[in-house]
């Protein structure tokens, strides 16, 4: 068996693969088991030619130029049938393509500058008292609701709910990266909940059930299925899109309720390049902590990264008192890859009723759910980001020349300490107002609530 070729392959480029691929690599020669050894051969060139992998490839840009790494690997894989490469991503040098075995090892054989070669595995969804239990209503009532601070819910799309429509559009664009549609929809339900964890206004509700960024502008980008999955390639291309369309739809903030499980001999992924590339643009970045609890190590990617703002979520038992408050059992702990500190906060994520897409997967599937006819609840990290995300719209109304490390600071120094370890609650528990009059002394909030 070691004198196959993809063994040797695995063997000599150990490092410029990740782990999944190297699996799905040596599994090629799985069905040998039950093959004769005189098949071997023939089967090996067979699978190798007809075997497809989905794949992001990472080039080195130290001395070649991403368009000429590009160039020289599309010719390189045009010859062979069965791959292409498909969207380019500029942020993070690298490309998104669907090779068969023996392109990838054309490609490793030539010099086509490749750093390191990703399997495009899937990424899935992470699954009324939240916003005054972080204290976000005494904002709201001074005037700071998220006015002017548009929020990207990068997730399964957006149903044009009322609470977003109401009594102004406020879906300020969408981009579809599953079935390419051009108006909003969700068939999923799980991002318009989101949308409305983080910015839904109450109106089906006089108010009742709302997030605690109201007035925030919000941006739909599918890129999760009906089934709440999707892979490597269309969350990185999700991202790139925002980062690419930060000034034309003024994205100041991502939201991330999606992950897939970290490779600890990886902390640095495609999923966390594209997120800290999304950072570095300028844009406040939240992602899921994951829901993979009470272990420790269990936190998903790309809330590994050091530099996002990685929630975990709390349980508020539906009261606003914070004295019988818990960190949900589902809640992924740190420490993450590489021993980075997170969670970095927690926030509500136990039971948040929020906006209910009709006649999606989750609304058809779990009817108990549905609160009165417009509403929803849901659990998870999944909710808990988006609340931070609405909080963190409100730094930014307040203090719109904040950059996202200093958005991110300023919610870790609110953050009330529960007095557990860090791997389990970060900095605290997430405290909008707080958050908010941090810097009152300066005079900043009072001119911000003002405008």
């Amino acid at each position: 068996m070691l004198g196959f070729s993809m063994i040797q392959l695995t063997r000599n480029y150990s490092e410029r693969f990740d782990k999944d691929l190297r699996q799905k690599l040596i599994h090629l020669y799985k069905p040998f088991r039950r093959t004769p050894c005189f098949l071997h051969r023939p089967l090996e060139n067979f699978l190798k030619r007809t075997k497809k992998f989905p794949v992001i490839i990472e080039f080195d840009q130290k001395d070649v130029p991403l368009s000429s790494s590009l160039k020289k690997a599309r010719q390189l894989v045009r010859k062979k049938a069965r791959s292409k490469l498909k969207y380019e991503y500029s942020s993070t040098s690298s490309c998104s393509a669907i090779l068969t075995a023996s392109s990838i090892e054309k490609l490793m054989h030539n010099d086509c500058h490749i750093k390191k070669i990703y399997y495009d595995r899937e990424v899935k969804a992470l699954l009324d008292v939240a916003s005054p239990s972080i204290h976000a209503e005494q904002l709201n009532e001074q005037g700071l609701t998220g006015k002017d601070v548009n929020i990207a819910i990068v997730d399964t799309g957006v149903h044009p709910h009322p609470d977003l429509k109401q009594p102004t559009n406020r879906i300020i664009a969408f981009k579809d990266f599953i079935n390419n549609k051009m108006e909003p929809y969700d068939d999923n339900g799980h991002g318009t909940h989101c949308a409305g964890d983080a910015a839904g206004n109450g109106f089906s509700s006089n108010g009742k059930y709302r997030g605690p960024a109201p007035e925030s502008g919000v941006i739909g980008v599918k890129v999760l299925n009906q089934m709440g999955s999707g892979s490597l390639s269309t969350i990185v291309s999700g991202i790139q899109w925002c980062i690419n369309h930060k000034e034309e739809h003024q994205i100041n903030v991502i939201s991330l309720s999606l992950g897939a499980a970290a490779d600890e001999s990886d902390c640095n992924d495609p999923l966390v390049q594209i997120v800290e590339k999304a950072w570095e643009s300028g844009i406040v970045v939240c992602v899921a902590a994951g829901n993979s609890g009470p272990d420790q190590r269990t936190i998903a990617t790309p809330g590994i990264s050091s530099k996002v703002v990685t929630v975990g979520a709390i349980d508020d038992q539906n009261t606003v008192d914070r004295a019988d408050e818990e960190v949900a059992s589902f809640s992924s702990r740190g420490p993450a890859c590489g021993g980075v500190s997170k969670p970095d906060l927690l926030a509500p994520g136990a039971n948040i009723i929020s906006l209910r897409a009709p006649g999606s997967f989750l609304d058809k599937i779990t009817k108990s759910n549905r609160v009165e006819d417009n509403y929803f609840s849901l659990s998870g990290t999944s909710m808990a980001t988006p609340i931070c995300s609405g909080v963190a719209a409100l730094v930014l109304q307040a203090y719109p020349e904040f950059s996202p490390d200093e958005v991110k600071q300023q919610l870790l120094q609110a953050a009330v300490d529960r007095g557990l370890p860090s791997y389990v609650q970060g900095a605290g528990y997430l405290d909008a107002e707080k958050a908010v009059t941090l810097n009152d002394n300066s005079g900043k909030s009072e001119k911000s609530t003002q405008r």
